[in-house]
């Protein structure tokens, strides 16, 4: 089996030549908030929850909400001690908060989330 002259003559590609030539994919947070029915807290976190999300995860999450009041046996699967809770199941690692999320600050460090501004 012959090889050809341009397969002998072409280089190896660095890892950075390599990294430039792919297209970067979104990487799509899972995000599951664990409420107690529709109390004025769990309402609030879910609205806080997507305004963050819409901000700075636009088009790459998915949000799961969990209503304890009807599946409270869901509670054991993530360790769920208090409500509402917000559990960032990937990226990796597991992530969770505690609270409404009405201080955004607050909640972008805790899930880690770069703002916006800064990653672009």
């Amino acid at each position: 089996m012959k090889k050809s002259a341009s397969a002998k003559e072409q280089k190896p590609l660095s890892l950075q030549e390599i990294e430039e030539t792919q297209e970067p994919t979104p990487e799509t947070w899972q995000l599951r908030l664990y409420v107690a029915g529709q109390t004025p807290r769990s309402v609030a976190a879910f609205a806080n929850l997507k305004k963050i999300c819409e901000e700075h995860l636009a088009g790459r999450y998915d949000i799961e909400v969990v209503d304890l009041v009807k599946h409270p046996q869901l509670a054991a699967g993530d360790q769920i001690l208090a409500i509402p809770t917000l559990v960032r199941k990937l990226p990796q690692p597991l992530r969770k908060i505690v609270g409404d999320l009405r201080d955004t600050e607050r909640a972008l460090v805790g899930l880690q989330i770069r703002p916006a501004a800064a990653a672009e």
